[in-house]
């Protein structure tokens, strides 16, 4: 369960000010994936943001009585001077797992080679989205945040990414923030929207992405 209680985010932009959301109170269901859709620069990213707790809202809170990741597959989660083990071992005591069982696994699933061991700055975007998808799959998670990213690599490696992620889902919850109605339909059985300051909820998807089709015409 996730829950928005008088949740308010904006930003100054210019002479004016974006809002995000606008004193949202909103109780997600649980055990259900969502879709999260908007128009470009409505501010999905940034209230999954706040969602994982890398992100203050001006006011309100943000509630949940399970284990929320960070937005899986987005690099931004490690810290550029630590190693790749370093960060996982860091992100393990955080999250209160095991550190070495996740070291290997991460280590293991990622196949970053010698690099595992090198500092994260040295790194290409697609090198630290990896680890940080591999150290997610590593945790078990409630609910899995999703922006954009649900693999990356060569083939061989998104068909891995892909099966861990599906196994994982099995057991938990989503909230998908994509352009890939694919993908949205593969996971999802209901969608939020957010439009103006204001986050609506469906428990039908189709219904969802009509409003969004329909909002963008």
């Amino acid at each position: 369960m996730i829950r928005f209680e008088n949740l308010c985010k904006s930003f100054s932009i210019g002479q004016g000010r974006k809002v995000i959301v606008d004193n949202l109170t909103l109780t997600l269901p649980s055990g259900k994936s969502l879709a999260l859709l908007g128009r470009n620069g409505a501010g999905k990213s940034t209230l999954l943001q706040m969602v994982a707790g890398t992100l203050r809202p001006d006011s309100g809170r943000i509630v949940s009585d399970g284990r929320i990741s960070w937005p899986v597959g987005l690099g931004g989660s490690l810290h550029r001077e630590l190693t790749g083990a370093q960060n996982v071992r860091f992100l393990a005591r955080v999250y209160g797992v095991d550190t070495d069982e996740l070291t290997a696994f991460v280590e293991d699933f990622c196949e970053l080679g010698p690099h595992f061991n090198a500092p994260v700055r040295s790194y290409s975007s697609g090198m630290r989205s990896r680890l940080a998808f591999g150290a997610s799959m590593g945790i078990p998670f409630d609910t899995y945040l999703v922006d954009e990213v649900t693999a990356v690599g060569d083939a061989k490696f998104r068909r891995k990414s892909r099966a861990i992620f599906r196994e994982r889902m099995q057991t938990a919850a989503g909230l998908f923030v994509t352009h890939d109605l694919g993908t949205l339909r593969d996971y999802c059985e209901a969608g939020l929207l957010l439009e103006r300051g204001r986050l609506y909820y469906f428990s039908d998807l189709e219904e969802a992405v009509a409003v969004h089709k329909a909002l963008m015409e």
